[in-house]
């Protein structure tokens, strides 16, 4: 189920600039649904924690409906790390397969002697870590100590565990969506593709610091994936 968690994979994609942790919620609680070309094949649902300097960010995906009989995947990913004045600075990040535990991912941040070591597939890679770097879990709620509505084109390196990639969007404007909470006022960012790159549209919340509310993912032979928020709960 390579298409569960696509937010993680859609919006790797934003600058740290000037940020305020200040106005970052201290908890946040947020259910997604999952569709694949119109069927809703998962449900998505995230914490995330601040408790002074350090944060947690813990998200578990299930099959959803007839599909929990068909299928046995359920995906637990953690991020952790400490909370900065740019932002969120991950230290370790691990991606669990509960059936299946070749499948894992694991990395860790060493900021101090600028190395990224990953853990996959039975091998051990370490890899130089640029500023800024996300995990693909923290660079959703990285989101919320950005001055994204200054922003017309964002690039952050983000790593998924196994390699560390730079990618591009651009601030497409200001859109009302429509979702299971109701009608929310978004803020649309489209990737900026090259050859080869899947078509993708993300809409964070202008009202709820930002957090992702839908992404869409249009993937090279014409699978479409949406993920639409169903709770956004903040403390």
């Amino acid at each position: 189920m390579r298409f569960v968690l696509l937010f993680a994979i859609a919006i790797a994609a934003f600058t740290v600039s000037a940020p305020s942790s200040a106005a970052a919620p201290a908890a946040v609680t947020a259910s997604y649904n999952l569709f694949k070309d119109g069927l809703h094949i998962a449900t998505v649902d995230e914490t995330f924690e601040k408790n002074g300097s350090k944060y947690q960010i813990v998200s578990a995906s299930n099959p959803a409906g007839a599909l929990k009989r068909l299928f046995r995947t359920q995906i637990r990913v953690l991020s952790s790390g400490t909370v900065t004045p740019s932002g969120l600075r991950p230290e370790s990040s691990e991606y669990g397969r509960l059936d299946d535990a070749s499948k894992n991912v694991n990395a860790e941040f060493d900021w101090s002697a600028e190395q990224l070591r990953m853990a996959y597939e039975g091998r051990k890679e370490t890899a130089q870590l640029p500023p800024g770097t996300q995990d693909r879990l923290s660079i959703m709620y990285q989101f919320m100590f950005m001055p994204l509505a200054k922003l017309k084109l964002v690039t952050l390196p983000m790593t998924n565990g196994k390699k560390i990639e730079t990618y591009r969007y651009e601030v497409a404007g200001k859109e009302a969506i429509d979702t299971p909470l109701g009608k929310i006022n978004t803020l649309h960012l489209v990737r900026q593709r090259e050859a080869g790159d899947n078509t993708v549209e993300v809409w964070l919340s202008q009202e709820r610091n930002f957090v992702p509310v839908k992404v869409l993912i249009v993937e090279n032979d014409g699978s479409k994936f949406e993920q639409v928020i169903t709770r956004l709960d903040f403390k």
